[in-house]
Parts: structure tokens; sequence; C-alpha cells
């Protein structure tokens, strides 16, 4: 029997409940996975974020490479036990890091060049090198190396990009079987990435030959909330909805505000991840179901001794007001950041979880559309 499986155990619509098993536990989809860009996710212990009910998180090969180093983090005994996580985890390939460094890097044919945003340093990624730093971080589920083109990106570019990302998967393909033959490896399943921008033709024919590539355990869907138009991204979704196999999670990368995660639940998504919960708590920023998306430091604040978000229930809304979190985000205090972190964080993996209770009793579509009518009225 595989060590990882998925399997759909309700739907509504397109909109799918799931549980995608792997050696180091289920995870019941849909599903946020907290950002561990370092090891981490920022500001809090990992016994918080599984508090907070993560089943899964996500850490960046890009920057665990140059720090400590994927070695070390092997020597010490993988990813697992360097960050004190004992659920799932997934590494992307840290190709969108190297490709967003536009101005320090080299694509080639057998990888990217780039320099370390660290020291300067020159580093070569190829697929064959990214299968083996992810191998040593031990993650379950790792990234194929992948070209992501920039939003907007014409359809010769796109199409260049797609050609180069089906060659390296086959490259990753190989190099992720030969280290499994050796037997020195963890258990790891390899994702493929999609990319094709919003262009419908090649879309379809990267979901078609990625799928001749190799049997995949989940696909990863690439090069989308990059910019483009939202009603371009929710066709896309559409049309990749019907050319994947509905027994395989469909992880969509770098998505997570709340109302978009809902947009693409209900077009057939499973797995997410995004740094916006921690990045907007970093500038003082939280989400409400009825206030939509909020500052703290704006001063109605000043005297509101109601919760965060009344209908939360994360250890942030239990114990302190809006008043006390103001109060903090003006000082410049650190506790901020991390009590909004909880907050945006649970939010968000409840929102999720509250998604696969309504798919489970044919509710999620009605209930959808009155949340983001609601959310997206009162400013979200």
């Amino acid at each position: 029997m595989s060590d990882f499986a998925y399997s759909v155990q309700a739907s509504d619509g397109t909109a799918r409940r799931g549980v995608f098993t792997t050696p180091h536990g289920e995870v019941r989809t849909p599903a946020f996975m907290p950002v561990g860009t370092q090891g981490t996710v920022k500001g809090l212990d990992m016994d918080e974020v599984e508090a907070l009910g993560a089943e899964m998180v996500l850490a960046n090969t890009y920057h665990l490479y140059l720090r400590p180093g994927h070695e070390l983090v092997r020597d010490l005994g993988g990813l697992h036990a360097f960050m004190r996580w004992g659920g799932p985890i997934l590494t992307d390939s840290g190709g969108y890091q190297v490709f967003s460094l536009a101005q320090i890097r080299e694509v080639r044919d057998d990888g990217v060049v780039f320099q370390s945003h660290i020291d300067g340093s020159k580093h070569l990624f190829t697929p064959e090198s990214v299968i083996e730093v992810e191998r040593a971080l031990g993650a379950d589920v790792i990234m194929a190396f992948d070209e992501c083109p920039p939003g907007g990106a014409d359809h010769a570019h796109a199409r260049a990009a797609n050609e180069r990302t089906l060659r390296w998967l086959e490259r990753c393909r190989d190099r992720f079987t030969a280290i499994e033959a050796e037997g020195t490896a963890p258990r790891q399943t390899l994702f493929p990435v999609l990319q094709g921008n919003v262009y419908e033709d090649l879309r379809t024919d990267q979901a078609r030959r990625v799928r001749e590539i190799g049997d995949w355990r989940g696909f990863g869907i690439g090069g989308l909330s990059v910019g483009e138009d939202k009603a371009a991204m929710w066709r896309t979704l559409e049309l990749l909805d019907a050319e994947l196999p509905a027994d395989r999670p469909r992880y969509l990368m770098g998505l997570g505000y709340p109302d978009d995660l809902l947009e693409a639940v209900s077009r057939g998504c499973d797995l997410f991840d995004c740094v916006a919960p921690t990045r907007n708590a970093r500038h003082n920023t939280a989400w409400t179901r009825e206030e939509g998306q909020v500052n703290l430091k704006a001063a109605r604040f000043r005297e509101d001794t109601r919760p965060m978000d009344p209908a939360c229930d994360c250890a942030t809304c239990a114990r302190y007001d809006r008043a006390y979190l103001r109060h903090l985000a003006v000082a410049g205090e650190w506790l901020a950041v991390r009590l909004l972190s909880i907050h945006n964080l649970r939010f968000v993996v409840r929102l999720a979880e509250e998604a696969r209770t309504r798919i489970d009793d044919g509710s999620f579509h009605a209930w959808s559309r009155d949340w983001l009518e609601r959310y997206r009225r009162a400013g979200g």
C-alpha cells in the first residue's frame, strides 16, 4: 500500500472534502497550510500552530538551502525534528523565490544561476540539485523545480516557460526515482507544478503532458495569484478541474486570502498556502467576518472592548480585546504581531474547516455565496 493516498469523501458540485494520507498523518481537505518559510511560522512555536488546527505546514527550499543548509538539517534529523513538527510538511522547490530575483539570476536550460539575497554568493539550482536538497530536508511532499513566468507574461513567454518546466519535470522525476532506489531517503512523494499563466491552450496542454510524464500522487497549480485578473484565475481553475484526476489532491500554490480560498474551493482545489496571515499581522491587519479586513491602528478601536472577531475561537479573541490590541500595535510591541498572527491563521484554518462541514451537508455553495457577499460588502 502506498504511503500517500487521497480519497474524496463528499462533494457539493465541484467543491470536494477529502483526506490526504501521508507518512506523518492525515490532512483533511480543503486545508490551509501555514507557511514556515525558514523552518518556522513567523513568531509562533509549533505547539501554537498545532493548536490553531493546522495539520500540514510548508517550508521553503530556497531559504533553508541558503541558511542553515540542507545538509545540516538532514544531519540534525530532518525537517520534522528540526522544526519540532510531527505532522506532514511540504517543501516548495524554491523556484518562485529564484524567479522573483529577476535582477540577480540567469535562466538557462540546465537550471538557474542566482545570487544569494543574504551575502551575494552565486549558486546554481538545477532540477537534480533541487530534488537532492528537498530529499535532504525530508518533507513528506516535495515540489518539482519549475519556471514561473511573471503575471502578465505574453503567450510566447508562457509557452517557453511551459516547455522548460516539462523538461525539468522529467529530470526531477528521474533524480527522485534514482534516490528512491538507493533506499537512503525518507518516504516522500513528488508533485509536479502546472504552469501556463491564464492561457487556456497552455494550461490544457500542460495538464495533459504532465500526466504523461508520471503517475503523480497530487498536483501543484502554479503561476496564479501573481497579479492576474481574478476572473481569469477562476476560469483557469475551472478548466483545470476538468483536466485533473479527481482522486488526487490539487494544491493551489501561494493563495490564502479568505475570499480567494472559498472561490478556489468551489472550483475543486484542496490545499492552500500563503504568507498573508502573518504578513498582514506584521502590518497590524486582521480578518473579521462582519467587518472584513481591518487595521488595528485605526482610532475607532481605541476604546473598543470587543474581541477582534466575536465569532472567532482563537486564543487571541478568547483573551484580548481590540483596545488592547490597538495599544500594542500603536506602541510597536511584538506581542501585537504574535496575537494577530494567531488570529489570522486561525481565521483561515477555521474557514477551511467550515468549508468541509458545508460540503458534507450540501450547503457549501449557498453558504459560500452569502459569506463572500458579507465579507466583501464590509471591505474584505
